[in-house]
């Protein structure tokens, strides 16, 4: 270890993409930070495991082109975002109806043109009678009511009466077919929260990103976020095998190599264990939720879809061809199908996924062969009302903390509370007359076509 007063100006404890997204404004602006992260890889639930040429994510964030942060992250001018198709795929009454946002060239304004049923395509096993997704007049409204959405600015949804999901939406009049037929199970897939009792004020959020983006995943994997964001550090600034033990405003205790002496630390790990460092800092309540990934030799017909069960007929949330999305996740030749559970696993799971998948997709599972399946019982954090968006992120002079459990609860909060932990770690500094330079111009994102 070093000898000086100080041997970093700033010690960041977890090496999450809030962490490292901190890190990156910090180096850039001539602030001395080193990241301590105690697993063995960094990214936290943000990882990806390998099996056979297959890359299997454990958690399986669904992000959008929508989300800020992404264009904004210094350290993301690589990050290839692989898009679903338009819209999404909703199985219900054994069809399969195409509903979705149609973005436009010109930005938020006007960017859902219509949310209506765009095609209905009987499953091979199904009956080919179903009802419409709501009447013309209902999809009509709803299409209204997201077009809104798009152009309203954050901070106006955000100073919005909050209620739970399920009540603002019965509130504001969308009849209980649109709710359940569409609303339900999208904001699901978005917010792993099928009940509806996440805030109005997340739900709207989360509505306006579908409407003014397209739902996406990052090529190669959840991990290659993480993965950027820690190459683009500078050399020697990420330590992985670390484990902090108690941590001060000038000081972090490490169980392999003692004290460190810094200037100010920022805790970036997960609620649970900022909590375990910070006796009182609040730890909400989680989302559970289960990923299965198989793979198959004949891939189902619902080509780049996200596919939602409007039913609720099985234990299956949503589910995708994620190889037809990205490419680089299977062998070539290979299809890969991932699918996710929210709430507690059933207890036949093999058995009840199989013949969940079976009626979504409409073709025989029996020779389907399961990769893996990971369960993670604090995937997401709850945003039930009332939630703070903006959670305070400076404790004090010298203490911070990020994460997604101090925004919301995406990759967009994470990284949102990591830039705005840095920036107070920034000012506080800059007051103490540390540094001087300004914070460099944000990077871009490149899209996959």
């Amino acid at each position: 270890m070093l000898e000086p007063a100080y041997q970093a100006d700033v010690v960041i404890v977890g090496a999450g993409v809030a962490g490292l997204s901190a890190a990156h404004r910090l180096t850039s602006a001539g602030v001395t930070t080193a990241v301590l992260e105690a697993a063995p890889w960094v990214g936290g639930r943000m990882s990806t495991e390998k099996v056979d040429g297959f890359r299997l994510d454990r958690i399986g964030q669904l992000l959008s082109t929508a989300y800020p942060e992404l264009r904004l992250t210094p350290g993301l001018d690589a990050l290839v975002l692989r898009p679903f198709a338009p819209g999404v795929l909703l199985h219900r009454d054994g069809r399969h109806h195409r509903a979705g946002a149609q973005p436009s060239a010109g930005g938020a304004r006007g960017a859902l043109h219509a949310v209506r049923a765009l095609a209905s395509a009987p499953t091979k096993s199904a009956p080919r009678t179903a009802a419409p997704l709501g009447t013309a007049v209902d999809q009509a409204r709803l299409a209204t009511a997201l077009s809104r959405l798009a152009a309203t600015p954050v901070e106006r949804l955000l100073s919005r009466p909050e209620l739970p999901a399920a009540q603002a939406l019965k509130a504001h009049g969308v009849p209980a077919r649109t709710i359940d037929g569409f609303l339900r199970p999208l904001l699901a897939a978005l917010l792993c929260d099928p009940e509806l009792t996440t805030s109005s004020r997340c739900a709207d959020l989360a509505l306006r990103a579908f409407a003014c983006g397209r739902l996406c995943l990052p090529e190669g994997g959840a991990e290659m976020l993480p993965e950027l964001l820690a190459r683009a550090l500078p050399p020697g600034t990420v330590h992985t095998g670390v484990r902090v033990t108690s941590v001060s405003t000038s000081a972090v205790t490490t169980a392999e190599h003692g004290e460190i002496r810094c200037r100010a630390v920022l805790l970036a790990t997960d609620a649970r264990a900022a909590a375990a460092l910070l006796p009182g800092l609040r730890v909400p309540d989680f989302h559970p939720l289960t990923v299965v990934h198989h793979t198959t030799d004949e891939p189902p017909t619902t080509g780049a879809s996200l596919l939602l069960d409007a039913d609720r007929g099985g234990p299956i949330a949503h589910t995708a061809v994620i190889s037809a999305i990205d490419p680089s996740r299977a062998p070539a030749g290979r299809t890969l199908v991932s699918s996710t559970i929210l709430g507690p696993p059933p207890l036949d799971l093999d058995a009840a996924v199989r013949m969940h998948l079976a009626r979504l997709y409409g073709t025989s599972t029996r020779r389907w062969e399961t990769l893996t399946v990971h369960h993670t019982p604090e995937a997401v954090p709850a945003m039930r009302p009332p939630h703070d968006l903006r959670r305070p992120v400076r404790l004090l002079a010298g203490l911070y903390v990020c994460g997604d459990h101090r925004d919301t609860s995406t990759v967009q909060g994470a990284l949102h509370s990591g830039h705005r932990a840095s920036t107070a770690i920034l000012t506080d500094l800059r007051a103490a007359g540390s540094i001087h330079r300004a914070d460099p111009p944000s990077s871009t994102v490149k899209q996959a076509a």
